[in-house]
C-alpha cells in the first residue's frame, strides 16, 4: 500500500474531494518521512513544519466546506530558495549573501499560495546556482536519495532529493542551463523546463524559467496549471493562454522524433545511457512514431563563448560584494568567476553573441520534428562532494550541451526517468518540443511514461 508522502497530488486532491484524506493527516506523514530523511539528504532551507500545519489546517476547512481556492489546494510543496517568499532571506546558496527578508512573494511563490499549496519548506541550492551539484558555502550538500554518496544534481539540488525522497509530490525548480533536468534526471523524477516567458519569474533573465520537478507527468502538468498563470512583473513572459495542462491523453502515432545521440562539445555519453536512450526511442518508433537521427548542433565555440559571459556576469555579481564577504564565496565557484575579471568588453560581447548562435542552431536543427530525443546529461551522477562532472572550474559546462540549447532557443524540454546504471542510479531521457509546444512536449512524455519499463521503488527509507 502506498504511503501517504508518496501519493501523486491528483490523487491527493481526488481524496481531498472524496473526503478520505486530510490535507492535515497528509502533511503530518509528510513531515514524519521529512524528519527521518532530512538529516542525510539535507534538501531543505527555512523548513517550517508548524507553518505547512497551520496551511494544511486552513486548507482542510476549505475541503470541508468544498471551497478549494485551486487545483492544488492542500497539496505538500517547496519552493527553490532562489524563489522568494515574503518574510524569508533569499541567500542564493551562498555564505556570501546579506540574510535580507525577502519583502514579497515571487511569482512562483504567489501562485501556489493563491493555489491553497501547503509550503514545506525551501530547497537547498549551490552558490548563485551555477553548479551541477548540492555544493554549497550556505547550505550542508544535498546528496542523492538513490545513492548518498552521488549528488542529486543541480542547481535544483534540494529539490531533486525532496521529491525523490518523497517530502510530498510537487517541487518548483529554477533552471538557465539545464538545473531542474538535470536534478531531475539523476534524481528519476519527471523536470519541466517550459518554454521560456511560460512561467513569470522575477527578476527575469535571459534563458531563465521556473518549473516543476515531480514523480510523474500528470503532476507536473497539474503544477503548471498554476505555475503558468499571468504576473505583471516579468516583462519577458509569454501572453496569458489558457491552455489545457491536464489532458494528456494522446498518441504517438506518426510523431515525428528526432534522436540526438551526440552532444558536440563536452564530455562523450556513456555507453549504458547511450542504450538507456536508444531503447526509448525504439519504444516511440514501435508505438508508431517515426524516428530519425539528429546530429549535434552546438559547436565548442557556443559553449566557450556562454562561459566567458556567464563568467563575466558572475565576476561583476562578486566584484560588487565587500572583501570580507567575497572571501565566503565557495572557491570552486570564486576561482570561475575570477577567469571573468580581466576578459576584454569586445570579447565578452562575442561571448553574448553565442546566445543568439546557440538559439539559431538548435532551432534549426529540430525544426522537422516533433520531439527531438537526447540524453539529459551524458554521464550518471558524480560523487556529492564534487562542483560538477568534471570537478574542474576550467572545464565547468562540459555536461549540458544537451540541456542549455532550449535554454537559449526558448523551446521546452522535459526530463524522465527511462533506465538506471548498473549500480542503480537513474538515467534521464530529455524530450525537447517546438517553441511554446509545452503540451505536445508533456503528451509526449505521459505516453512515453505508459510505454517504459516498470519504475523500480522509490529511495524513500
Amino acid at each position: 500500500m502506498t504511503e501517504l508522502p508518496d501519493l501523486t497530488a491528483v490523487e491527493l486532491v481526488a481524496q481531498y474531494r472524496a473526503k478520505t484524506l486530510s490535507p492535515v493527516e497528509v502533511t503530518e506523514a509528510v513531515l514524519a518521512r521529512i524528519e527521518a530523511r532530512e538529516p542525510e539528504l539535507h534538501a531543505l532551507y527555512a523548513y517550517d513544519p508548524s507553518g505547512a500545519l497551520d496551511d494544511a489546517k486552513a486548507s482542510e476547512a476549505r475541503w470541508v466546506s468544498d471551497e478549494p481556492l485551486g487545483p492544488i489546494d492542500g497539496v505538500p510543496l517547496t519552493l527553490k530558495e532562489n524563489i522568494a517568499t515574503r518574510g524569508t532571506p533569499v541567500p542564493l546558496g551562498t555564505a556570501a549573501t546579506a540574510l535580507t527578508p525577502a519583502a514579497e512573494d515571487a511569482p512562483a511563490a504567489a501562485r501556489v499560495r493563491e493555489s491553497g499549496g501547503v509550503l514545506l519548506a525551501k530547497t537547498t541550492m549551490p552558490d548563485y546556482g551555477m553548479l551541477t551539484s548540492g555544493l554549497s558555502s550556505f547550505h550542508p550538500t544535498a546528496r542523492n536519495p538513490w545513492q548518498p554518496s552521488a549528488t542529486p544534481g543541480g542547481s535544483s539540488a534540494g529539490a531533486g532529493a525532496a521529491a525523490a525522497a518523497g517530502y510530498g509530490p510537487l517541487h518548483v525548480g529554477t533552471d538557465i542551463g539545464g538545473s531542474i533536468r538535470l536534478p531531475a534526471g539523476w534524481c528519476g523524477l519527471v523536470g519541466l523546463k517550459p518554454s521560456f516567458g511560460r512561467v513569470p519569474v522575477d527578476p527575469p533573465f535571459l534563458g531563465r524559467v521556473a518549473g516543476p520537478m515531480t514523480r510523474t507527468v500528470a503532476d507536473t502538468a497539474l503544477l503548471m496549471s498554476v505555475l503558468s498563470r499571468p504576473d505583471a512583473r516579468d516583462h519577458l513572459s509569454l501572453p496569458p493562454a489558457d491552455l489545457e495542462w491536464t489532458s494528456l491523453d494522446g498518441s504517438l502515432q506518426g510523431l515525428r522524433v528526432g534522436l540526438q545521440l551526440e552532444p558536440g562539445p563536452g564530455l562523450p555519453v556513456d555507453p549504458a545511457i547511450r542504450d538507456a536512450i536508444t531503447a526509448a526511442a525504439r519504444a516511440f518508433e514501435a508505438a508508431g512514431a517515426v524516428v530519425e537521427p539528429v546530429g549535434p548542433f552546438l559547436t565548442r565555440a557556443m559553449l566557450d563563448g556562454l562561459d566567458v559571459f556567464w563568467r563575466t556576469r558572475a565576476w561583476s555579481d562578486l566584484a560588487a560584494l565587500p572583501p570580507d564577504r567575497r572571501t565566503k564565496v565557495l572557491p570552486y565557484i570564486a576561482d570561475w568567476a575570477a577567469g571573468g575579471a580581466e576578459v576584454p568588453g569586445v570579447d565578452v560581447y562575442r561571448g553574448f553573441a553565442q546566445i543568439d548562435a546557440i538559439s539559431v542552431a538548435a532551432l534549426r536543427a529540430t525544426s522537422a520534428f516533433d520531439i527531438v530525443l537526447s540524453p539529459t546529461c551524458p554521464v550518471a551522477a558524480p560523487p556529492a562532494e564534487w562542483a560538477s562532472p568534471t570537478n574542474d572550474p576550467a572545464r565547468p559546462f562540459e555536461h549540458i550541451a544537451f540541456t542549455v540549447p532550449y535554454n537559449m532557443s526558448g523551446q521546452p524540454a522535459v526530463s524522465l526517468n527511462c533506465g538506471y546504471t548498473d549500480d542503480g542510479r537513474p538515467i534521464g531521457l530529455q524530450l525537447a518540443g517546438r517553441r511554446f509546444d509545452d503540451l505536445g512536449v508533456l503528451h509526449a512524455a505521459a505516453a512515453y511514461e505508459q510505454l517504459r519499463e516498470p519504475q523500480r521503488p522509490w529511495p524513500i527509507g
